[in-house]
């Protein structure tokens, strides 16, 4: 393959000389086409080893995540920034022993920290080594304090003691006080310092387990050494170490001790073969996607639509690299973000297509019609990415964990979308044009039969038998009684919600066999294939949670991925989700209203609302289950629903006269409507195959993800058809009805006073 790469490396190079020396257009087509071909090749190709390098989250190569609630050492001190910030950074020194690539660690709420440790094969050994204070005390035989860690000074080093077996060396700095404790111990009737690490005086004691003293596997006391005389020196921690024990303690000790108390709130652990079987699958279902996403491009335009399908592949390669370049952390949501983010770059280039067939059917000549469709179109992509920047931005910020990944992806593939398919894919379109080899082939260039081009003085409106707004108020009474009998119906039948919302643990098994969990409340089962998910009420911790994963593994053979949720972190979910939706509304309504004015913005934001309502009817009827991720999900159909609102609006704005009447203003909604009518189909088409891709192909964790994108995206298509754009026009015939206000007359009127008028 290196040698077909460094081919089609030197054909490159040739192609783009000879571009630029040949004279005949003919000539420069053909070769600018091959370079089109080539394009598409070697990013796809490079799209492979960069995807290979990206780091993976928990659920594409296993790992676990957990969240902890920091609380101060002392019961009665207050949480300090200064105390979870030192948190934080003891932590990051003690992920570094653990050798993780790439670790997630980040401070939630002022008082959290979420740590995400993809590819961990020993867990336990990860989960203590982080949520170990770490803080060596001098204790008396009566468990008495006698000295803290602040006599120690330099680095902890491992050592061998006097009969050559593994040992801790511990450096003194504070001489003076350690030399007048060890006096005062050698007169003691028991004279012994008792070395613990992390005593805690509820369950630690000397004499309960002096007989495990040096054994780090059964007790926290690391050495009890019996004092003759007073001294000064370095100590030796010897006792039954194993080398990688002694090791072991000297990272922790030396990566310093945790100031402040973690209490575990929420967990996630993924076996390493069940996040790799996850990511075969989305990676077959993504690459089905684009293939029927260039297919349906270049079937409906041809050469421009090789032009689309070249700027595609280059911007699919480039999002990976960007994504590799910042150090993101894929997950499935993001790879779903990325196929999403792809259907929604192909608008941009389905909305110039159009609008240059537009200008090719009233007789404008291709060059002419190419440069006036990119221009006519420009409004309407960029204002259409940027509310979906909006949410996805508000995504970042309230998001968590995969939520945040989907929304860095999103970004991304939106500023791609308006560097690659706006301007490079639309100057590259032009250039071709401009070469006049494509004049009188309208078809081959852009899919445009010559008997559709009717010169006339303005573009002929298609679908002139459909009326778009007959029937308005029944329609918008029809759809207001659906919505309203759904939310009824899905309330009092309940909503199948996941432990996000609930609280418990999720365990999800990798197996077929029927799985029995007699020790445990089961709150639900869902069977699938090849996987089944089962929900309990209890919240395990670490402990029951390794208890379970090898009951599992012994009894089934099975892989598992648990995810345990407290009712703290269901509350801030719930909690976090509504500010979100609500400033995601916000955000698009002050920009639309910017943009265009306050009755698009209201219009626009009430079909929003329809579409998020009938897609959770639609999950309430089918007792589809609701996680986290499908806030992800609201929210991507609020950015991509207002997208295709706006793309009708933009021509509704284009088309406006203020001076018509009632009956115009239907005619300029309907024309609007009927011009941006296979827009919206295509886009939304080209959108949903991903979509749908990956509710086929692709892994079941994020099946329910898809299918609320898949109705949520059905439902932005009827909503910006007949939603919007009806109620828009209700509140303009509204303001033609008010009547006018009579300008003041410029002259002054006289003033009458008495005395001097009469």
């Amino acid at each position: 393959m290196k040698t077909v790469l460094i081919i089609l490396g030197v054909i490159f190079v040739m192609c783009v000389v000879l571009l630029l020396i040949l004279k005949n257009n003919k000539l420069k087509v053909a070769v600018g086409s091959l370079l089109l071909l080539i394009v598409m090749f070697v990013s796809g190709y490079f799209c492979i080893p960069i995807f290979k390098n990206i780091n993976y989250g928990l659920d594409l190569q296993g790992g676990f995540e957990v969240l902890y609630e920091i609380e101060p050492l002392e019961k009665d001190s207050k949480l300090t920034y200064d105390m979870v910030y030192n948190t934080y950074k003891a932590i990051l020194k003690r992920v570094d022993i653990l050798g993780v690539n790439e670790p997630e660690i980040a401070i939630e709420d002022d008082n959290r920290i979420r740590i995400a440790l993809a590819g961990v094969t020993n867990e336990d050994e990860a989960r203590d080594v982080i949520s170990s204070t770490a803080s060596l005390s001098f204790r008396d035989a009566n468990d008495n304090l006698l000295m803290t860690a602040d006599v120690l000074g330099g680095s902890v080093k491992v050592s061998q003691d006097q009969y050559g077996r593994p040992a801790v060396s511990l450096p003194i700095k504070d001489k003076d006080t350690f030399y007048e404790v060890t006096s005062k111990v050698k007169d003691m009737t028991n004279n012994v310092i008792v070395i613990w690490l992390d005593y805690n005086p509820e369950v630690d004691s000397y004499y309960k387990e002096k007989d495990k003293c040096g054994s780090l596997s059964s007790s926290r006391c690391l050495s009890a050494a019996r004092v003759e005389s007073a001294f000064s020196s370095d100590v030796i921690i010897s006792g039954n170490f194993t080398t990688e024990e002694a090791k072991s303690l000297v990272e922790l000790i030396n990566s310093g001790s945790l100031p402040t108390k973690l209490n575990e709130i929420s967990s996630h652990t993924v076996e390493a073969s069940y996040g790799e079987n996850s990511l075969s699958k989305t990676l077959i279902a993504g690459v089905i996607g684009l293939s029927l996403v260039f297919l349906t491009l270049i079937v409906l335009y041809r050469f421009s639509g090789l032009i689309a399908s070249a700027a595609l592949s280059l911007y699919t390669m480039l999002s990976f690299l960007v994504f590799y370049l910042i150090n993101g952390t894929l997950t499935l949501p993001g790879i779903a973000a990325m196929l999403l983010g792809i259907g929604m770059a192909v608008d941009a280039s389905v909305i110039s297509f159009e609008r240059i067939k537009d200008q090719l059917k009233i007789g404008n000549q291709l060059k002419e019609a190419v440069a006036l469709g990119n221009k006519d179109s420009l409004s309407s992509i960029i204002d259409a990415n940027i509310t979906t920047f909006i949410v996805a931005i508000i995504l970042f910020i309230f998001g968590q964990s995969s939520v945040k990944g989907f929304a860095t992806m999103l970004i991304i593939n939106i500023v791609l979308t308006i560097l690659i398919l706006v301007f490079l894919a639309k100057n590259i379109t032009l250039l071709f044009a401009k070469s006049d080899v494509f004049n009188g082939h309208s078809l081959f260039f852009i899919g445009l039969p010559k008997k559709k081009i009717i010169p006339a003085k303005e573009i002929r409106v298609p679908f002139k038998k459909i009326d778009f707004v007959k029937g308005r108020k029944l329609l918008l009474i029809g759809v207001t009684s659906i919505i309203v009998l759904g939310t009824f119906y899905t309330v009092f039948k309940g909503y199948n919600f996941a432990v996000d919302f609930t609280g418990g643990t999720n365990i999800t098994i990798n197996t077929s066999k029927n799985v029995s969990l007699d020790n445990y409340n089961i709150i639900k089962r869902k069977k699938g294939k090849d996987t089944q998910s089962i929900v309990i009420s209890e919240k395990l911790d670490k402990e029951e949670i390794k208890e379970l994963t090898n009951t599992l593994e012994e009894k089934y053979h099975a892989e598992s991925d648990i995810y345990v949720v407290s009712d703290m972190v269901k509350t801030e979910l719930i909690k976090n989700a509504i500010i979100a939706l609500l400033i995601a509304i916000l955000g698009i309504i002050v920009y639309v209203s910017l943009r265009f004015k306050f009755n698009y913005a209201i219009s626009g934001i009430i079909a929003l609302l329809h579409d998020i309502l009938i897609t959770i009817i639609f999950f309430g009827i089918f007792k589809i289950e609701i996680n986290s991720i499908f806030i992800a999900a609201i929210l991507t159909i609020i950015g991509y629903s207002i997208n295709d609102t706006i793309v009708t609006f933009d021509m509704i704005r284009k088309n406006y006269n203020k001076k018509v009447n009632k009956e115009e203003l239907k005619n300029v909604v309907n024309n609007s409507v009927r011009l941006t009518l296979f827009r919206s189909i295509i886009t939304t088409l080209t959108t949903i195959m991903p979509v749908i891709s990956l509710i086929i192909f692709g892994a079941n964790e994020i099946i329910n993800f898809n299918i609320a994108l898949l109705v949520g995206f059905i439902a932005g298509l009827f909503s910006s058809i007949f939603i919007s754009n009806n109620l828009w026009l209700l509140l303009e015939e509204h303001n033609i009805k008010k009547p006018k206000k009579e300008k003041k007359s410029e002259e002054a009127e006289e003033i009458r006073i008495k005395g001097i008028n009469c």
